[in-house]
């Protein structure tokens, strides 16, 4: 079984174009998730939902994409929240709110949860918590808490790591959008059982970031804060790593 794991396009279509290429030149894949912040920041939020939804790939919420469901029902005045809104409409918001907080697949031969594969945005409980591969052992431990699973896929940081805890492989595949490990590229995972073994095993993919044509692109579409969204685009990481 090879499942794909992508995360935070955030509205970055351009990029998204080229890690489905990819996608096409490794695949087939049992299934492909989407784990969440689909639509903000990047300038073509309807296209990027679109594109998920054209492909048949299973869609979970991120806290951005909250955001953007409250944001209608409140009528925000934040720029960011606004023009994803706007850009959207109606029914792309209504399968926003639809979608569910995690995805978690028994594979072949699987017997129990800590055999499973469970795909969320942030981590088991939050769409806003994260795990960090700066913390501890222990640390990550207190996050997962009492959640079995084989393997824990994620986004949501946009750094990308693999690491053994115990029984459970944490995988954070970054982001398709935004990466801010320092490394511009568009990142993804694919998770595979080996049901000889009962074990997941992961590989992080990088695609070449499209980063001109987005930079217009942004421009062309009256981005609020253009020029802002691209100066961090093109850093790649935290403002204060």
């Amino acid at each position: 079984m090879r499942i794909a794991v992508l995360s935070d396009v955030h509205g970055f279509n351009l990029a998204l174009e080229a890690v489905l290429a990819d996608f096409d030149q490794h695949g087939p894949y049992d299934e492909v998730i989407a784990a969440g912040d689909h639509c903000t920041v990047g300038p073509a939020p309807a296209e990027a939902l679109d594109r998920f939804v054209e492909r048949g790939f299973t869609l979970l919420m991120g806290n951005t994409d909250l955001a953007l469901v409250e944001g209608a029902e409140s009528n925000s005045s934040d720029p960011e929240v606004v023009y994803g809104i706007e850009q959207l409409g109606q029914e792309r918001l209504k399968l926003l709110a639809m979608l569910p907080f995690s995805r978690r697949i028994t594979p072949p031969g699987g017997v129990s949860p800590d055999d499973d594969l469970l795909v969320v945005h942030g981590t088991p409980h939050s769409l806003v918590d994260r795990f960090d591969p700066d913390w501890s052992n222990d640390a990550l431990l207190q996050i997962i808490g009492p959640t079995r699973a084989g393997a824990i896929a994620f986004g949501h940081y946009h750094v990308c790591f693999i690491r053994q805890l115990d029984d459970t492989l944490l995988v954070d595949v970054s982001a398709v959008g935004n990466s801010k490990d320092g490394d511009l590229r568009s990142k993804y995972g694919i998770l595979t059982w080996d049901e000889s073994i009962k074990a997941w095993s992961a590989e992080i993919r990088k695609i070449p970031y499209p980063l001109a044509e987005t930079e217009t692109q942004i421009r062309q579409r009256n981005v609020p804060d253009a020029e802002k969204v691209i100066k961090r685009l093109r850093r790649a990481r935290y403002k204060n790593a």
